[in-house]
């Protein structure tokens, strides 16, 4: 790992710094092969599964549609919803495989070199074109299998979680205040990802150290509660201009100024 890389971030943030310390230098793995297409559609058939039972998946969309190899863009569009199903897709599942191949053989999903030379928003915002691909499946596109060294995924549970852990926070931080904080760990929040990862291991061995200093995260404006909060202050307002000039007394109807009814010659 690159001794300056680290020396930045832990000039960057104190907290960060520490937990890099307890940690130790990162071990990087080499990025895998990317095939933008096979890497999708695993992802698709690992969604809301345990990895034994996707890979399952996957061995049957292999032997029942790729004839022993990963199948290609055609052979998806060209088998029969059954097929799949026989596999194991559910129906989003596969209107999901088969958008992927259509938009892969029109080249909205570009082949891997072409894919690596495209900047990182770029990436994101063509591949989540594909029907059940988000953000945070391109994200892991980007850190393991491109090397990308500056995607923080803050959506990821685990980064979060680590970022509670590290930071002694009582709440998960949200997303958009992570995204906001995290600005600070520019060109290098691949790296402080990886070290968040790292610090819920940390925490169930014991050994994740106090932080360094206590932060507190940007406040993000919901706009969908102000937009809330207004329309019921603008009811409110309503609602007062609606009620008569004239109240009663909690001593009962004799404080009030209105004259009283009369019913068969008496008063009520």
């Amino acid at each position: 790992m690159n001794k300056a890389i680290l020396a930045h971030l832990s000039r960057k943030d104190p907290v960060l710094g520490g937990l890099i310390r307890a940690v130790g230098p990162r071990r990087l793995a080499p990025p895998e092969d990317c095939h933008p297409f096979q890497v999708l559609a695993q992802a698709i058939a690992h969604q809301q599964l345990n990895g034994t039972a996707a890979n399952t998946i996957l061995k049957r969309l292999v032997d029942g549609c790729g004839q022993g190899a990963f199948p290609t863009p055609h052979m998806v569009i060209a088998a029969p919803e059954e097929t799949l199903r026989a596999a194991g897709f559910s129906r989003a599942k596969v209107a999901a495989l088969k958008d992927l191949a259509a938009k892969t053989l029109d080249s909205v999903v570009p082949e891997g070199a072409t894919l690596a030379q495209l900047p990182d928003e770029e990436i994101i915002a063509r591949l989540t074109q594909v029907r059940g691909i988000g953000r945070w499946t391109v994200e892991m596109l980007l850190i393991f299998h491109l090397g990308r060294p500056d995607v923080l995924p803050v959506d990821d549970f685990g980064v979060r979680a680590g970022f509670r852990a590290a930071y002694g926070l009582r709440r998960m931080p949200r997303p958009k205040a992570l995204a906001a904080f995290g600005e600070r760990w520019k060109p290098y929040r691949t790296t402080a990802a990886w070290y968040l990862w790292r610090a819920m291991e940390l925490k169930r061995a014991g050994t994740l150290p106090e932080p360094a200093e206590r932060i507190r995260l940007p406040r993000i404006l919901r706009r969908r509660r102000v937009v809330r909060t207004s329309r019921r202050l603008r009811s409110g307002k309503a609602r007062a201009r609606a009620k008569p000039a004239t109240r009663r007394s909690s001593k009962g109807a004799a404080a009030s100024s209105a004259r009283p009814r009369r019913s068969g010659g008496r008063t009520r």
